[in-house]
């Protein structure tokens, strides 16, 4: 089994480099587990105490269940992956079962923050885009597929995500084996990636 760790700051097309990867390899060779789906529980909370959490912070990831199934696919057994509600802002009462595959994808924004979770990777991808890029992708994202507004994904930009960003994410650039421009120029990193998965898995 081969476990990739991708991740880059918000919009900056780390589904893109998934997708590519997944056009190379059949659907029986290859699962992904989004760190999205681990963030933690929050029942006891209020719609509203809900929104005001730092979704951007370490903090909100249950890494311990996130590294436990990681672990129990590399071991082959199927996991029962959290389903999350970005309308809701928390987990609901569903999973998916995620059954251990040659290759195993997980991506997110931060999955290299936990010294753990980074050891367990063999491959560890950092998608690269311009900050302006990344805010319009967020702006898209948000107001179409999570119901927000413009002043409300505006705000958290300025007030968590960039912040959050240049704290956490920006630096856990140095553990990546692989940094992706995603740009009309990323043909080649993900051709270098394409190749790597290819050797391994023969």
């Amino acid at each position: 089994m081969l476990i990739i760790g991708i991740t880059g700051g918000t919009g900056s097309g780390k589904t893109t480099v998934v997708k590519q990867i997944l056009n190379e390899l059949s659907e029986n060779e290859i699962s992904v587990i989004s760190q999205d789906s681990y963030y933690k529980d929050t029942s006891e909370l209020s719609f509203e105490e809900r929104t005001q959490i730092n979704f951007d912070h370490p903090q909100s990831i249950d890494f311990d269940l996130l590294i436990e199934q990681v672990k129990d696919l590399r071991q082959g057994k199927t996991i029962k992956q959290p389903v999350y509600s970005f309308i809701e802002h928390n987990r609901v009462n569903e999973t998916v079962a995620t059954s251990p595959k040659k290759v195993v994808i997980v991506e997110g924004i931060l999955i290299l923050t936990n010294p753990t979770l980074r050891d367990l990777f063999d491959i560890k991808i950092y998608v690269h885009a311009d900050s302006d890029e990344r805010l319009i992708r967020r702006v898209k994202r948000d107001i179409t597929e999570r119901g927000r507004d413009l002043t409300e994904v505006l705000d958290r930009y300025q007030d968590t995500l960039k912040p959050m960003h240049q704290q956490f994410i920006e630096s856990t650039k140095e553990y990546a084996d692989i940094i992706i421009p995603n740009n009309k120029f990323n043909t080649v990193g993900i051709n270098i990636v394409k190749t790597i998965i290819n050797e391994r898995l023969s």
